[in-house]
């Protein structure tokens, strides 16, 4: 036996999944969403691999030796007057007297030490570090033959591509040598569809620029700012 039917009641609300507020539900904000969209690294794998450029560094090596050349010649000097019977330079003299009065412990030894120290690693670091952060090693097509890209140029190239993109209306682009970060302002079209664009044409840009480790690619779009 079935039971009369009763008229019919509607189905629950689903619950709210975005943030409430005076029980209104409030739409998600779509720029900070693209804005922390960060895209996958466009990498190539199969790029033939180039070596960093090694800076010269002639500046701080002609320092160095002419620092070298003037204190062990001068040394010398005193050493063989000494020899020859006569009485040791001036400086040399208080430099004895001032190290035979000054304890090891003493500010004064303590920070020539230090300086000293200071001044070593950092020719160690020049020595060990090729240098020449600015310039992107390319790709080498031909034995014999090496080139570089300059980051700023590499970073005008893709703001001009990104410019171009429809809905762009300002770009900024860091270059590094491991990463491109391009923040564009959208005043029209939807900002995924945007993103979605800049991340084709930077894509291809970053391939076309023939470097040997191109570098990843963050995108971040969002509105202009509002006036007042």
């Amino acid at each position: 036996m079935t039971e009369p039917h009763g008229p019919e009641r509607p189905a629950p609300d689903p619950p709210a999944t975005g943030p409430v507020e005076e029980g209104h539900v409030l739409e998600l904000d779509q720029s900070a969403s693209s804005a922390a969209y960060d895209p996958v690294p466009a990498r190539q794998s199969g790029a033939a691999g180039a070596g960093r450029f090694w800076s010269a560094r002639r500046i701080p090596a002609a320092i160095l030796a002419l620092l070298v050349l003037g204190g062990t010649g001068l040394l010398l000097y005193d050493v063989a007057a000494v020899r020859a019977g006569r009485p040791a330079m001036r400086w040399r003299r208080s430099l004895a007297d001032q190290l035979a009065e000054h304890p090891l412990q003493s500010a004064w030894v303590l920070g020539a030490a230090a300086a000293a120290v200071a001044i070593g690693l950092w020719l160690l670091v020049l020595a060990a570090t090729p240098g020449l952060r600015a310039l992107l090693p390319m790709r080498r097509d031909r034995p014999g033959v090496r080139a570089a890209l300059d980051r700023s140029a590499a970073a005008l190239v893709l703001r001009d591509r990104a410019v171009e993109v429809s809905g762009v209306q300002s770009v900024r682009v860091r270059m590094g040598r491991g990463r491109a970060v391009v923040r564009a302002v959208s005043h029209f079209r939807e900002l995924d569809d945007v993103r979605a664009d800049l991340d084709t044409v930077l894509g291809t840009g970053i391939r076309e620029l023939g470097l040997a480790r191109p570098p990843s690619l963050s995108v971040h779009v969002r509105r202009p700012a509002k006036k007042g």
